[in-house]
C-alpha cells in the first residue's frame, strides 16, 4: 500500500521504519521544519532511504489549505495517511484525499482525555488504566471512529515518561503497524466513538502547573507526576519558584523528621528529610518528593535543599581529561547550533528535548564501558562542566552522597585491633534500634560478651522493609538495563570464596 507519513519524533521514525519493514511503499514524509539547526529524527530517517521529505511550516492560511501544499501532496499518489504523532493542523484537503483517508495514534482511551496533554491527564485524573486509540481522522478533535485501542495499567508513581516508555510508545508502535495491516486486509473495523464518558482538557502548560495545596496527598501527588517531566508542577516557597519531581505515595516507616519548609497555601510545612520532602495533603496524609528544580533551573535531590553549594571541583587527570573532550564532542554533536561547547553551556537551554537527552546518554555510555548512567543525571547536571563532574565521580566510583557513618565496636583480637558495625542497617544507613534496644552477642568458646548490638523491633523491621522496597520500585538497580547491569556484575571483584588458590594443584 502506498503510505504517506505525517508527523514527527522518534515514535514517528520507528512507525515509519516498521511500515516500510512491512512492505509498504512510503511515497512521502511530511514532517515539522528544521529546529536551532536540527532535523526531526523522522525526516533524517527519511532522507536516508531516498523518500521525499516535506517540511511545511503550515498547511494552510485564512482558513483555507494552501494550494501548493496540496499539489505536492496529490502529485506522490498516497492510498492512506497515517499520523504517529503530529503536532501541526493537517487541512482535510489532505485528511480525506486518500482512497482508504487517515488514521491517528492518540495516547489515551478514547473518549477519555481528548486534546494534546492526554498522558498528563490520565495521571492527573488518577486512572488506574491507561492506553492508546487508533482512530480514523475526521474534521472533530480526536472524534473520529475507533479502529483499534491497547489498555494498560497505570502504577501508582507512574509518571508521563515511565507511562510512554514502558507502553504507549513500544506498543503505540506496534498498534500503528497492526492497523494498518487491517486496512491493508481490508479488515478494519470504524466504530464510533461513544459520548459517555467523553472528556476534553486542553494543554498543560506552566502557568496552569501550579500545585493546588487544598486537596488530599493522592491528589497532589497525582498532580505532581501528571506534570513530570513537562511542564512541571511548582509553588511558591523560600521566595522562589520551585518544581517539583519524582514524586511518591510510598512513605512506609518515613518519619517526617528534618528541616521545615514553609510553603504559602500547604496544609503543613513540607520536612526536608535524608529521603526528599515530605509533603501533605489537606488530610494529614504524607507524600515524598526526590527532586526539586530550582527558580534558576539546577536540579537537585530534594534532601540537599538547605545544603550549601556542591562538593569542591575535582582535578582531573590527564585520562580525564581525554574523556572529557571525547564527550564534549558528544554534546557538539547533539547541539549544532552551538558554535562551540563551553563548560557554561546548558544542554537544555541550548535547544535538547528528551530525545536528546536519550542520544546523549546511550553514546556516553558506550564511550565509557560500563557506566551507570541515567537520564536523571542529565536533568541533575545540565551544564557541561557540571555534567564533566558527575561523570567523573561515576568513573572513579566516588558518585555517592557521602561516606556512611558507622560507629564501630573495637576489640583487641590476637594482637590485633578488630572494628565491628553494631547498629542496624536501614535504607543505607546504620542506625540505633527502636528506643535503643540492644542484645548481647555471646563469644561461644568463653561464654564471653562480645558487645551489645542493636535488637531490632517491629519499627525498625517495618523501616527496613519500606527501605527494601523502595529500592527496589525506585533504586537505580531497577531502572538500568540488564546489559548494564550485567556489566557492572562482571566489574565487580569475586569474593574470597570464588577467588582461585594459588596454591591449589
Amino acid at each position: 500500500m502506498k503510505i504517506a507519513v505525517i508527523g514527527q519524533s522518534l515514535f514517528g521514525q520507528e512507525v515509519y521504519c516498521h511500515l516500510r519493514k512491512e512492505g509498504h511503499e512510503v511515497v512521502g514524509v511530511f514532517t515539522v521544519p528544521d529546529k536551532d539547526g536540527k532535523a526531526d529524527p523522522l525526516g533524517l530517517e527519511a532522507e536516508k532511504d531516498g523518500v521525499p521529505v516535506f517540511k511545511f511550516s503550515r498547511w494552510r492560511a485564512k482558513g483555507q489549505a494552501l494550494p501548493d501544499v496540496v499539489a505536492k501532496y496529490q502529485a506522490l499518489g498516497a492510498e492512506l495517511n497515517v499520523l504517529p504523532f503530529c503536532s501541526q493542523f493537517i487541512p482535510m484537503e489532505i485528511i480525506s484525499a486518500p482512497r482508504h483517508g487517515s488514521i491517528i495514534y492518540h495516547p489515551s482511551l478514547l473518549p477519555r482525555h481528548r486534546g494534546a496533554s492526554a498522558i498528563n491527564w490520565t495521571l492527573i485524573h488518577g486512572d488506574k488504566k491507561g492506553g492508546f486509540s487508533i482512530f480514523w481522522a475526521d474534521d472533530g478533535l480526536d472524534t473520529g471512529d475507533l479502529l483499534l485501542q491497547k489498555e494498560c495499567e497505570v502504577l501508582p508513581d507512574d509518571t508521563v515518561s515511565t507511562l510512554y516508555n514502558r507502553f504507549l510508545f513500544p506498543e503505540g508502535i506496534k498498534g500503528m503497524v497492526q492497523a494498518v495491516r487491517l486496512i491493508a486486509e481490508g479488515k478494519a473495523p470504524r466504530l464510533p466513538q461513544p459520548e459517555e464518558g467523553a472528556t476534553y482538557e486542553g494543554i498543560q502548560k506552566k502557568e496552569t502547573a501550579k500545585i493546588n495545596w487544598d486537596q488530599p496527598a493522592e491528589a497532589i501527588h497525582n498532580w505532581i507526576r501528571g506534570n513530570d517531566k513537562v511542564p512541571g508542577a511548582w509553588t511558591e516557597a523560600c521566595e522562589q519558584k520551585l518544581t517539583f519531581f519524582n514524586s511518591t505515595l510510598n512513605t512506609s516507616g518515613l518519619v517526617p523528621e528534618g528541616d521545615a519548609l514553609p510553603i504559602p497555601g500547604a496544609h503543613r510545612p513540607g520536612v526536608v528529610t535524608k529521603a526528599g520532602l515530605i509533603l501533605f495533603g489537606n488530610d494529614d496524609k504524607m507524600l515524598l518528593v526526590k527532586n526539586i528544580q530550582l527558580e534558576d533551573g539546577k536540579m537537585i535531590l530534594a534532601s540537599n535543599f538547605f545544603k550549601g553549594a556542591a562538593s569542591s571541583v575535582l582535578e582531573l587527570t590527564e585520562a580525564e581529561l581525554v574523556t572529557a573532550e571525547a564527550v564534549r564532542s558528544v554534546w557538539q554533536r547533539i547541539l549544532p547550533n552551538v558554535l562551540e561547547v563551553e563548560d557554561s553551556t546548558d544542554f537544555f537551554k541550548s535547544g535538547a528535548a528528551s530525545v536528546d537527552v536519550v542520544r546523549l546518554v546511550e553514546e556516553v555510555k558506550e564511550l565509557c564501558d560500563g557506566l551507570e548512567l541515567e537520564n536523571e543525571d542529565v536533568y541533575m547536571a545540565s551544564t557541561f562542566g557540571d555534567f564533566i563532574q558527575l561523570l567523573v565521580r561515576k568513573l572513579r566510583g566516588d558518585d555517592e552522597e557521602g561516606e556512611c557513618s558507622i560507629d564501630y565496636v573495637e576489640m583487641a583480637v590476637n594482637k590485633r585491633t578488630v572494628r565491628m558495625p553494631h547498629q542496624l542497617f536501614i535504607g543505607g544507613e546504620f542506625v540505633d534500634a527502636e528506643g535503643a534496644k540492644t542484645s548481647e552477642t555471646i563469644n561461644p568458646t568463653d561464654g564471653s560478651v562480645i558487645c551489645q548490638v542493636s535488637l531490632a523491633q517491629v519499627t525498625d523491621v517495618d523501616k527496613a522493609v519500606a527501605a527494601a522496597k523502595d529500592a527496589f520500585e525506585n533504586g537505580r538497580w531497577g531502572k538500568i538495563s540488564a546489559r548494564d547491569r550485567g556489566r557492572l556484575m562482571y566489574r565487580a571483584p569475586p569474593s574470597p570464596s570464588t577467588r582461585p588458590d594459588p596454591t591449589a594443584t
